[in-house]
């Protein structure tokens, strides 16, 4: 978290990433060590706009490059959520209980693509990925971070399918009410 902001409430700013190619399909990363499946997110440096906080990250945990996406949708707000207790590093200054994101839709601007973990020489975000149905990371990603994406990808739907989203899946407002009061999605600054 390096230079990374983190605002006066104690959110550190982010930006995720929702990736998808042709037909619909959204890219999905296991963590390092399988330690569960998200999209590709990470902080914003000081002085460092969303954008290039964006493609700074698409390369760092994936290995694109911004030639090889177009940014078809951002979300209007930030979305917040909070840390369960035992994952706050109480340790640090300034103390960061959660974070706040916004989050992009990125189509492939060509395919096929190789993603690459190991670009930045640190250790990788993820070892594995998938392509997978546009709402399902929703359900596979930590709890604490299930409203945040369920609100993203909901915003995102109409960019992502100007036609029509596809339907929710039977599961979304069983994992909406099991998620309720666990993340605190909202707006503001």
């Amino acid at each position: 978290m390096t230079n990374d902001i983190i605002d006066s409430d104690g959110f550190r700013a982010n930006v995720g990433i929702v990736l998808m190619r042709r037909g619909g399909a959204v890219f999905l990363g296991r963590r390092t060590g399988g330690k569960g499946w998200q999209f590709p997110q990470g902080g914003i440096r000081e002085g460092e706009s969303l954008e290039q906080a964006l493609y700074r990250e698409l390369r760092e945990e994936i290995g694109l490059a911004q030639a090889d996406v177009e940014i078809v949708g951002r979300t209007a707000q930030w979305l917040r959520y909070r840390l369960p207790p035992r994952y706050i590093r109480r340790n640090r200054n300034p103390l960061c209980i959660g974070q706040k994101q916004h989050w992009f839709l990125l189509r492939l601007a060509r395919e096929p693509v190789t993603f690459d973990f190991t670009s930045t020489g640190e250790e990788p975000e993820f070892d594995e990925w998938r392509w997978t149905e546009f709402w399902e990371p929703a359900r596979e990603v930590i709890y604490f971070k299930r409203k945040v994406y369920q609100s993203a990808l909901l915003e995102l739907a109409p960019a992502a399918f100007p036609a029509g989203r596809p339907a929710l899946p039977a599961w979304w407002n069983t994992l909406t009410r099991a998620s309720a009061g666990t993340t605190g999605a909202s707006g503001g600054a």
